[in-house]
């Protein structure tokens, strides 16, 4: 039951500012390995090889370190796995978009600055919303259901590696010229381990909205979607509201034309389609925490 305890933890307390305002939060923790490998190996020649030593290496001390911390006893695994997890700081997040939005446009775009990596200055209100609700739905799957994912698989150690595939991913992992080659490893070892849960993540929404009919249009729409992965939560998230998401949107001052999910939904979207969102979290959250619960008890 540790994994049900950990969850109810994250959800109640979510990430205390008092806590990691003294001490440094494990991912950004994660983060400065991650950076310090980037410094010191991503020169030179054969850098996708230097990549794969690299995550290969921070790879065993992420099971090393889970293994360590397993054997100081339950409680020490709870409370890793509830830093670990995010539901209620990806719920906080997302909410505070809503919040900012019904302030100003600029509010809104402030917020959601802080979650999408995309251009926010001239974003209109529902291009706000559509991003707050694709990265409620991503983060949802990376975020939530993947960390508990590998926690039922593996332990401490499973969700320590898969938190720091995904952060050196977050990191490396894109296609420029400095991390093509180098972030190689930290991409494909990240779709890999998301495979599972990405599209658990999107069973979860649609079942507890009710559209288990739908899963046919979702798995078309994700497929076509530009990451393996991410597309299936978007999909079932955009269905689950009515809305339309990914389209347009601009990085780094380029304009780029991706195609709608679900473009038959609703385009004209607010703060009201982003707290639906922020329910549409909690529900598939619990409908996860009964599967571990369940999990639990037959394993």
């Amino acid at each position: 039951m540790i994994l049900v305890w950990a969850m109810l933890l994250d959800a109640a307390l979510g990430e205390p500012r008092w806590l990691w305002d003294r001490l440094p939060h494990p991912a950004v923790l994660m983060g400065r390995a991650v950076g310090w490998c980037d410094r010191v190996l991503n020169r030179g020649v054969a850098r996708r090889a230097r990549g794969i030593a690299a995550m290969t290496g921070i790879g065993v001390l992420a099971l090393g370190l889970g293994w360590a911390l397993a054997q100081l006893g339950p409680v020490v695994e709870v409370i890793v796995a509830a830093i670990l997890l995010a539901q209620r700081s990806l719920v906080d997040h997302v909410a505070a978009v809503a919040r900012g939005l019904r302030i100003s446009l600029g509010d809104g775009r402030h917020a959601v600055a802080q979650i999408v990596g995309r251009d926010t200055a001239a974003m209109q209100p529902s291009d706000v919303a559509r991003g707050a609700i694709e990265s409620a739905a991503e983060n949802l799957s990376d975020g939530v259901i993947a960390p508990a994912f590998w926690f039922l698989i593996g332990g401490l150690p499973g969700l320590m590696l898969y938190k720091i595939t995904n952060t050196a991913d977050s990191m490396i992992g894109y296609r420029t010229p400095r991390h093509e080659a180098f972030g190689w490893a930290a991409a494909r070892f990240d779709d890999l381990l998301n495979l599972a849960p990405a599209r658990l993540t999107a069973a979860l929404i649609l079942a507890t909205h009710g559209l288990w009919w739908q899963w046919d249009q979702v798995a078309r729409e994700a497929r076509q979607h530009r990451s393996p992965n991410a597309g299936w939560p978007e999909a079932a998230m955009a269905r689950a509201l009515g809305v339309a998401l990914s389209g347009p949107r601009s990085y780094h001052g380029t304009r780029q034309e991706f195609p709608y999910v679900n473009a038959t939904g609703q385009r004209d979207i607010g703060a009201a389609e982003i707290e639906a969102a922020c329910g549409a979290l909690w529900r598939a959250w619990g409908a996860a925490l009964a599967l571990v619960a369940v999990s639990t008890l037959l394993i």
